[in-house]
């Protein structure tokens, strides 16, 4: 059976990998000077696929958090930012409409206070183990699910201030202009205002995205296989702290590879205007 490029490069760096597993096992059971270097080495490079495979828990945590977390928090910026013309009120409907934008104003604002001004890890611990206290209806089961539930409450109130300031640096007249052409609140927003806006959120949106890859290791306080909560097991349970080094270096990897997509995202979208 005639094999393919891909399977080709697959089998030839199999084969490197082989020979220097062998060249490393040659090395560490010779004996000699750099020996226990080589042992350790051949230690470190057997940690790697148990360490790469909790750190898709990470990266699975991390990019459904942001994405949650973005999508509630245009509402939750849009809702900061909502205001009634000032104008002498005329009917109920306009009275009503006012109260209702002044409670929405408040909630969005006491959300971002709240999320903003407490720690992530003590959320995270009153979603896992504070709840299901107060009501057995709240009891999640799932590790995965609590932490992405408190990342993403999280990072939403972030995300809001993010949104709210992007919004508000557009020139207030192209609002006004688009309410005087007989557009409402949401389709000025919708069509003027956010495809303007959203090229200012890109640098902060992702800059936030890498914080919270690296926040990402605070789940492991509830034992959920990250990253994080892989390392210090393995570090304990072959009592090696070297464990470290490739967890570390993986976290590097991850953190380079969002951060160089970043970027050209940033270039390709136009950055800030």
């Amino acid at each position: 059976m005639r094999l393919t490029p891909a399977c080709v490069v697959i089998s030839k760096w199999g084969q490197k990998l082989d020979n220097l597993w062998a060249w490393i096992d040659g090395f560490a059971d010779g004996g000699g000077e750099h020996a226990a270097l080589f042992v350790e080495l051949r230690k470190i490079i057997g940690w790697l696929p148990a360490l790469i495979e909790a750190s898709w828990i990470t990266l699975a945590l991390t990019v459904t958090s942001v994405v949650t977390a973005l999508v509630f928090s245009v509402f939750l910026a849009l809702g900061k930012i909502a205001r009634v013309q000032s104008q002498r009120t005329k009917s109920i409907g306009q009275l009503v409409t006012r109260g209702i934008t002044t409670a929405i104003r408040w909630i969005s604002s006491g959300y971002v206070f709240f999320f903003r001004g407490t720690p992530l890890l003590m959320q995270l611990f009153f979603i896992y183990f504070t709840l299901p206290l107060i009501n057995p209806v709240f009891n999640i089961k799932s590790r995965f699910a609590a932490a992405w539930i408190a990342f993403s409450l999280n990072i939403a109130a972030y995300l809001a201030e993010i949104i709210r300031a992007a919004i508000q640096s557009i020139p207030k007249g192209q609002l006004e202009a688009a309410r005087a052409v007989g557009l409402s609140y949401m389709q000025s927003m919708r069509l003027i205002v956010l495809p303007q806006a959203y090229k200012r959120m890109i640098p902060p949106v992702c800059n936030e995205f890498i914080m919270v890859l690296k926040d990402s290791s605070l789940v492991s306080i509830i034992a959920l296989t990250d990253l994080t909560y892989k390392t210090t097991m393995l570090a304990s349970n072959k009592a090696s702290s070297l464990v470290y080094l490739p967890a570390m270096a993986i976290y590097l990897v991850m953190t380079a590879f969002f951060t160089v997509i970043f970027n050209r995202a940033e270039k390709k979208l136009g950055g800030y205007e």
